[in-house]
C-alpha cells in the first residue's frame, strides 16, 4: 500500500504498452499520464518548482506565471494548489476546452491570448504576456519551462532510468520534441550509457525546431513556432516529422483497441511506426514515450466534426493495411 499526502509525490514510473497485437508494430510505449496531472509535464513542474524554492527565487506569497500549450499547465496548477501558490497560465486558443477547465477547477487563472505575433506565433504573443506579468508585478516568478535546465533534468533523473530499467537492450527511443525538455533529459542520459541507443526526436508538420517553415498546428504539446533553447541537435541521431491527420489516424486506432491517448502520443506512436517500417532491422528493441492521456482531446482529435473541419478527408478513414476486421476510422461507429 502507498499513501500519499501531496499530489506529486504519486507517478506511475513502470507502465509500458506493448503495441504489437494492436498496430502489428514492433514497439513499446511508456505510458507517462497515470498521475494527478495526467501527463509526463508533472516531472518537469516539480523539479523546477522545488529548484525554485531551494535558490529562494519561488517564496511564500509569489504568484507563479508560465506559458503552456495546456499539459504543463495542469501540472503546475496542480503544484500550486497544493503548496498555497497562485498561478497564472498564460495560453491560446489550441489549448483543449477540458484542459482550462481542469486548471480552473484547480484555482489557477487562465489568460487565453488570441492575437498572434508574427514571426513567433501564438508562443511569441503568450511570451510577451508573461514578460509583462512579471514586469507589473514583482511578486510574479516565471519558471520559463522553455529555459529552465530543471525542465530536462527530471528525465534524466527519472524517465530515462526507468527505461534502462525495463529495457536493457534498448535500441531505439522514440521522444516527442515540444519544449525539448524530455527529448534532451533522455538523449543526456543514453549518450553516456553502457550501450549506444538512436535517439530519434518526433516532431509536428509545421514547427520550426528542426529546421522546418512555420505552419498551422492545431494540436497542442508537441511543436514550436520559435527554435527551442534547451535543444542540442547533436544529442538527437535523427528527427521525424509527423502530419497532424496521421497523428488523429493513430490516436483512433489505438482508441479503437481501448487506450485512449492524448495527441501528443498519437504524433510520436505515428512517427515510430513510420521509423520502423523504413528500418526493420531483426530483433531490435524500441521504445517511445507517450506524454498523455485522452480525456482531454474528446472533443477534439476524437470528435468527428472538429476533425473534418480542419483537416477535411485528410484524416478520414484509415489508409489500406488497416487489417481485417478493423473499423474505418471516423466513419464507422
Amino acid at each position: 500500500m502507498r499513501v500519499i499526502s501531496v499530489p506529486h509525490a504519486f507517478n506511475e514510473e513502470e507502465l509500458f504498452v506493448d503495441l504489437r497485437p494492436s498496430l502489428d508494430c514492433p514497439l513499446f510505449l511508456k505510458c507517462e499520464g497515470f498521475n494527478f496531472a495526467g501527463s509526463v509535464k508533472l516531472k518537469a513542474a516539480t523539479e523546477m518548482v522545488e529548484a525554485a524554492e531551494q535558490d529562494g527565487t519561488l517564496t511564500p506569497g509569489s504568484v507563479l506565471v508560465e506559458s503552456s500549450s495546456g499539459n504543463l499547465g495542469v501540472a503546475l496548477s496542480v503544484i500550486a494548489a497544493s503548496k498555497g501558490y497562485r498561478f497564472i497560465c498564460v495560453t491560446d486558443p489550441r489549448c483543449n476546452l477540458a484542459t482550462r477547465l481542469m486548471m480552473e477547477a484547480l484555482g489557477s487563472t487562465v489568460h487565453v491570448i488570441t492575437d498572434r505575433h508574427v514571426p513567433g506565433g501564438f508562443l511569441a504573443a503568450r511570451l510577451a504576456y508573461v514578460q509583462e506579468l512579471c514586469e507589473a508585478d514583482d511578486r510574479c516568478v516565471w519558471l520559463s519551462q522553455y529555459t529552465n535546465p530543471g525542465n530536462w533534468k527530471a528525465h534524466y533523473r527519472s524517465t530515462a532510468p526507468a527505461i534502462a530499467r525495463g529495457f536493457p537492450a534498448l535500441d531505439v527511443l522514440f521522444v516527442g520534441a515540444g519544449t525539448t525538455g524530455t527529448l534532451m533529459g533522455c538523449a543526456r542520459y543514453f549518450r553516456h550509457w553502457h550501450r549506444p541507443v538512436k535517439i530519434i526526436a518526433v516532431d509536428s508538420a509545421g514547427s520550426v525546431t528542426f529546421g522546418g517553415a512555420p505552419g498551422r498546428r492545431m494540436l497542442p504539446g508537441l511543436g514550436m513556432s520559435v527554435p527551442p533553447p534547451l535543444l542540442d541537435r547533436s544529442l538527437v541521431d535523427e528527427a521525424v516529422i509527423v502530419e497532424e491527420p496521421d497523428s488523429i489516424r493513430t490516436c483512433r486506432s489505438l482508441a479503437r483497441r481501448g487506450f485512449l491517448f492524448g495527441g501528443s502520443t498519437g504524433t510520436v506512436v505515428s512517427g515510430a511506426k513510420d521509423w520502423l517500417a523504413r528500418h526493420q532491422e531483426p530483433g531490435l528493441t524500441a521504445v517511445a514515450i507517450a506524454p498523455d492521456l485522452g480525456e482531454r482531446y474528446l472533443d477534439t482529435v476524437y470528435q468527428a466534426n472538429w476533425v473534418q473541419a480542419l483537416y477535411g478527408d485528410d484524416a478520414g478513414p484509415q489508409r489500406p493495411g488497416r487489417g481485417p476486421g478493423r473499423p474505418d476510422l471516423l466513419t464507422d461507429p
